[in-house]
C-alpha cells in the first residue's frame, strides 16, 4: 500500500516537474504575477489580499522545492548507477570507484588527491 502511495507522488511530483520546465509555464506564471501585481496596485496593495497572495506563493514555493529535489535525486541516482555500470564493465576501471558516493570522506579525500595526481602526471607528459 505505501509503496503504491509513494509511487504515485513521485510520478505527480515528476510530472509537475515537467510541466513547470516548459518556456510555456514560464511565461504564464510571469504573466499571472504582473497582473496579480498590477490588481493589488490598483486596489492600494489591501492587507487582506497581500497575506493570501504571500500565502500562496510560499506553498508553490515549498511544493516546488520538493518537486525540484525529488527529481534531481531521482536523476543523479540513475546517472550514478549508468556510471557504475560503466566501470564494472571495463577491466581496466579501478573497482573501488563504484558506489564511493557512499564512503567515508578520508576514503572520497584520498581518491580525489590520487586523481589529481593522475591528472597532473598526464599533463605533465603532454608538454
Amino acid at each position: 500500500m505505501q509503496t503504491k502511495f509513494r509511487e504515485r507522488v513521485s510520478r505527480a511530483l515528476r510530472t509537475l516537474d515537467r510541466v513547470t520546465s516548459r518556456v510555456s509555464t514560464a511565461m504564464f506564471v510571469v504573466a499571472v504575477l504582473v497582473g496579480v501585481n498590477v490588481v493589488m496596485a490598483w486596489h492600494n496593495f489591501p492587507d487582506r489580499w497581500q497575506i493570501v497572495y504571500s500565502t500562496i506563493t510560499n506553498t508553490v514555493v515549498v511544493v516546488m522545492l520538493f518537486a525540484l529535489k525529488h527529481t534531481d535525486n531521482r536523476q543523479q541516482t540513475a546517472l550514478q548507477l549508468k556510471l557504475d555500470e560503466l566501470i564494472r564493465a571495463m577491466p581496466s576501471a579501478d573497482d573501488h570507484l563504484v558506489q564511493i558516493e557512499h564512503a567515508p570522506e578520508e576514503e572520497l579525500g584520498e581518491r580525489e588527491r590520487e586523481q589529481i595526481a593522475v591528472h597532473q602526471a598526464l599533463r605533465s607528459d603532454e608538454v
